[in-house]
């Protein structure tokens, strides 16, 4: 049911999102907005492609994982609301666990040698949603494992974060101004474009997926006022996606291996980015 559900989303998201980014091209050559460039393009596309091996590879894995820990669930929600509103409730708590899970990705040396390959685009259009992390499968799992354990159903669950997914492909866009009263609970393209900015006001904020509200309450707000320089403070001036997925790591293993105690070896996994956008 999952499976078939998943694959039914994918059918009818895979041919919008195409019209979408097919759109935003051709907006950009119609009015000279230079909004795509090919090499950073394909670098997107071979970030994708080992995202979606390493998504695939895992796929079964994590699904399984979280129906063992359901049996072991805290509360059984299913019998405490009806189905809709489960829906509505999973679909909030997928948003607040990624905002967790994205705003210690920013702020965790580990996490962010992960992390950083979708921020090292200079670029911002539809396509860069999709420049995701080889290991951000990996690294998602300790964070939303918690939700079959409070009594999500890995179902419901599974959907929900394909569709929620879908959904942060909307924020990557230069051709989409201020929403008005939607700029107050949702993660609106204005919102996002702030988050892939390295300008001193824009780093590490607007982490929200679907929702804006958590950044607005846990103070990591910030509205978009100056125009956006997207990428990183230092950017990674390569278009390899095997080196950009890889040079963080390298900067990590290279402190580690000059570190003088355990205390810095455990600060340059731990602890925040030296530099980063």
């Amino acid at each position: 049911m999952t499976d078939l559900s998943i694959t039914e989303i994918y059918a009818i998201g895979a041919p919008i999102v195409l019209a979408m980014i097919l759109f935003e091209a051709l907006f950009s050559s119609a009015y000279n907005k230079n909004l795509y460039k090919k090499d950073d393009t394909l670098c997107t596309v071979g970030l994708l492609t080992g995202n979606v091996l390493m998504v695939f590879a895992l796929k079964g894995a994590t699904l399984a994982l979280h129906f063992y820990l359901f049996q072991f669930k805290l509360i059984n929600l299913s019998e405490l609301m009806p189905i809709w509103a489960l829906w509505i409730l999973t679909f909030v708590m997928i948003d607040f666990v990624f905002y967790i899970y994205h705003r210690i990705s920013h702020r965790v040396n580990f996490l962010w040698a992960i992390h950083m390959s979708h921020h090292s685009s200079e670029e911002m259009n539809f396509a860069v949603s999709f420049r995701q992390a080889w290991f951000g499968p990996v690294s998602k799992i300790p964070f939303f494992m918690m939700m079959p354990l409070i009594g999500f159903d890995p179902t419901i669950i599974a959907v929900a974060g394909v569709i929620s997914t879908l959904w942060g492909i909307v924020g990557h866009t230069q051709i989409v101004g201020k929403l008005g009263p939607l700029e107050w609970i949702f993660n609106t393209p204005s919102h996002h474009r702030v988050h892939h900015g390295s300008n001193s006001q824009y780093i590490d904020k607007n982490y929200g997926n679907l929702l804006i509200i958590w950044d607005r309450m846990f103070g990591t707000f910030e509205p978009e006022i100056e125009p956006v320089k997207y990428g990183l403070v230092n950017n990674v001036n390569t278009y390899n996606p095997t080196k950009i997925t890889f040079m963080g790591w390298q900067d990590i293993y290279r402190n580690i291996r000059n570190a003088s105690n355990v205390n810095e070896v455990l600060y340059f996994l731990f602890g925040p980015p030296k530099t980063k956008n």
